[in-house]
């Protein structure tokens, strides 16, 4: 029976690919045993076992960006997670270790290549992390999810998605995702979503925009998250939640969206058909940019800047957009000839072959 360390966390963007493949992967293979490395403090320590797979935790220990005294300590602390790590792989007889990135996959990375064990690296950004650098500079195998990402010896597979996306009928769920969520049937949706944290520019323009949007015929879905403005104009068709359980159902209801560019995002909506206006991060090392670059150019979604993002944009670009249905239907098809829905498949046949590799059965 093979053993499999998935290490990653911290983020959405590196637990839910995890899980994504662990769930097709016992699928599959219902005797394979799955450990998933994570820390104490990320979403995987709640995500994990809530899904049904055994959480092992170590410290926490981010690269050091600049010389301070949390960097002089880093050796010491890293070393530390690199010996928590082997004697994880030894006792628990682990064949193979997949990382995704985050705190707990370096050193992961580092105690399979002490460990004679194969390796491989999911790269969710078009610009890969530290973490998975040193995966491939480890002699790992990489999978990456954007054409054109700067990683050695990598193959491309895509974005594992959680099964509701994966499988998700968007013509088929519309009539019950809109009565769930409260729309109403005849006119078309506009989803605003920053993800689960929200993003400020997005809310403020939307909110202060609504009369204008509505005015189109549309109405809008806003996902506003907490504590970054969005408040609620009070409007008819104008329907704001702080979070939702489900994006399924929003995604099914939805008929063009506004959001962020974060790789499982860009993904989602590439494999649902779902066209959109990207607004990527400002902040951090421009990977969102770089994710959206492929969806863009295919013609399945409008890239705009964080600082363009205004009423006056709204006006200028958005609301003529909305009157172009014909056109958002082409967005539509576009998009959905740059998805992928079988990335959980194309990893899993990657992190086989290093496998037999590894064992000599390749």
């Amino acid at each position: 029976m093979t053993t499999a360390l998935l290490a990653g966390g911290g983020t959405a963007g590196h637990v839910n690919p995890l899980l994504a493949l662990a769930d097709h992967w016992r699928r599959v293979e219902p005797e394979i045993e799955l450990l998933v490395l994570g820390t104490a403090e990320g979403l995987e320590a709640r995500l994990v076992p809530d899904r049904g797979y055994e959480l092992l935790t170590i410290p926490r220990v981010p690269f050091p960006r600049r010389p301070n005294r949390a960097a002089f300590g880093f050796p010491g602390r890293f070393r530390d997670a690199v010996r928590r790590t082997r004697t994880i792989i030894r006792d628990r007889g682990v064949d193979i270790v997949v990382g995704f990135g985050g705190y707990a996959s370096a050193p992961a990375y580092v105690a399979a290549r002490l460990e004679h064990i194969p390796m491989v690296a999911h790269e969710a950004n078009a610009r890969p992390g530290i973490a998975n650098r040193l995966a491939v500079w480890l002699g790992g195998r990489a999978a990456i999810t954007f054409a054109g990402t700067p990683l050695r010896r990598s193959r491309l597979v895509g974005m594992p998605l959680r099964p509701e996306i994966a499988a998700l009928n968007r013509p088929v769920a519309r009539a019950d995702a809109v009565r769930e969520l409260g729309l109403e049937a005849h006119r078309p949706v506009l989803l605003v979503t920053g993800g689960s944290t929200g993003a400020q520019r997005l809310n403020e323009t939307m909110t202060a925009s609504a009369a204008r949007v509505l005015g189109t015929g549309w109405q809008v879905l806003h996902i506003t998250g907490s504590g970054r403005g969005g408040e609620d104009p009070g409007l008819a068709g104008y329907h704001t939640m702080a979070y939702c359980d489900r994006m399924e159902l929003a995604f099914a209801a939805a008929d063009l969206a506004l959001c962020r560019a974060g790789s499982a995002t860009v993904s989602e909506l590439a494999a649902l058909g779902l066209p959109a206006v990207l607004v990527p991060y400002a902040a951090g090392n421009g990977e969102q940019r770089l994710n959206a670059r492929e969806l863009v150019a295919a013609g399945g979604a409008v890239l705009v800047a964080d600082a363009e993002l205004t009423p006056q944009w709204v006006t200028r670009e958005l609301v003529p957009l909305l009157g172009r249905r014909a056109e958002i239907a082409r967005m539509a098809a576009a998009a959905q000839s740059v998805g992928r829905r079988d990335a959980d498949v194309a990893l899993l046949a990657l992190v086989r072959e290093a496998l037999a590799d590894a064992t000599g059965l390749g």
